[in-house]
């Protein structure tokens, strides 16, 4: 892991706050999302990465990364006049000129498939596409949440979860001459997304495991269900999609999914560095400046306050990472104009240093930087945009 000193080193004369990535950290977790996955292609979730050569980095890494799961139409259609192909839009669209734009470019001959739980989306997207002379290709978003003693656990998103619901909503598909049932999608963000080893967490994250124990056979085996009813239909899939970076040991077990989604893996932002069974590396962050010293241990930064979405509380803050033993403050917290920070070690600090930060969540950081300063060692070796750099912003 590097070091505070090699940080400070690569970035110094850096106007702050700036955002980086450690190459060295990001090969480590292709390497790992590689051995996690077993032998399934991977699609790069574009949403926790929003960096264009940072995709075609990890695309080029191993004939294994192939396409993208995108989170909006929008994105998919920039992001094809760029040069990428096999583009999956994890979320439905509703918005018209998106819808046109997609038929237009899947007339011009990209790959790109949008998302469907419901007969609105499928007439939805059969109107536009017959309007603009055009096939859209379709997936259905498979429901993988569970239940547990009236627990819901899992995203509140699709209801497609029965043989009968997913069978249905395929031939209403198929009934379309302008649409193409293209594939299959199950995330299972309950298991995915959840992290079972917080620290000073123990009971909760004992119950958490048992929880993602219990939902993981249960996701299995309908998944399989789901998959084996649509394929009864005699219509060929190219694509059954699955998982996430906190559940690809378990994608890896099954044999009625045909590719995986990583994503946050790649970065490894703070909620994806505390699951039992993975151990990715923390790959991005972004630094602030010391600009005031209001008392021997507190460092008081420009900016920093960069929280991530989700249902609020101090899993959403971003928290700081070097040097080691740093923390925010409890009034504070991490601040819009300024963030103070905790310092009791070994390391002088003084104004003008850097505090190196990690944010909660891993695309979001990007939406606030508009480049990424790529590190190997204790030197910057690449100045890479972002989305917000391309001039882009898609949510």
């Amino acid at each position: 892991m590097a070091s505070y000193h090699t940080y400070k080193t690569a970035l110094d004369g850096v106007t702050m706050p700036c955002a980086f990535v450690d190459m060295e950290q990001l090969d480590a977790n292709i390497q790992r999302v590689l051995d996690y996955s077993g032998e399934l292609p991977v699609r790069l979730g574009s949403k926790s990465i929003r960096s264009r050569e940072i995709m075609d980095y990890i695309l080029s890494a191993h004939e294994r990364f192939a396409g993208l799961l995108c989170f909006t139409a929008a994105e998919a259609v920039w992001l094809s006049r760029r040069g990428f192909d096999d583009l999956v839009i994890a979320y439905p669209t509703w918005d018209r000129r998106q819808l046109e734009q997609v038929a237009e470019a899947t007339s011009s001959g990209a790959i790109i498939t949008v998302m469907a739980d419901c007969y609105e989306h499928v007439r939805r997207y059969a109107e536009i596409a017959h309007a603009a002379g055009a096939r859209l290709r379709v997936c259905l978003d498979m429901d993988m949440g569970t239940d547990h003693a009236g627990l819901h656990f899992g995203a509140l998103r699709t209801t497609v979860k029965t043989t009968d619901a997913i069978t249905s909503l395929a031939r209403a598909v198929l009934d379309h001459d302008e649409l193409i049932l293209d594939g299959l999608m199950g995330y299972e963000g309950q298991i995915a997304g959840t992290a079972d080893a917080l620290p000073g967490q123990r009971a909760m994250n004992t119950a958490k495991r048992l929880l993602k124990k219990k939902s993981s056979v249960e996701v299995v085996t309908r998944r399989a269900e789901l998959v084996r009813a649509v394929e009864a239909l005699g219509h060929p899939l190219r694509f059954v999609n699955a998982g996430g970076s906190g559940s690809l040991k378990l994608n890896a077990t099954e044999s009625s999914i045909t590719e995986v989604t990583a994503g946050s893996a790649f970065f490894t932002p703070l909620l994806f560095s505390h699951h039992t069974e993975y151990d990715y590396s923390p790959a991005a962050g972004y630094a602030i400046q010391i600009v005031r010293r209001p008392s021997d241990t507190i460092f008081t930064c420009l900016g920093g306050g960069y929280t991530s979405s989700g249902a609020g509380g101090a899993e959403t803050l971003p928290r700081p990472h070097l040097p080691s033993g740093a923390k925010l403050t409890t009034f504070e917290g991490a601040g819009e104009v300024q963030t103070p920070v905790e310092y009791r070690g070994p390391i002088a600090l003084q104004i003008g240093d850097p505090v190196f930060m990690r944010h909660a969540k891993a695309g979001e950081l990007c939406e606030r930087f508009a480049s990424l300063s790529l590190i190997r060692g204790d030197k910057i070796i690449d100045e890479v945009t972002t989305y917000r750099g391309d001039g882009e912003c898609f949510l």
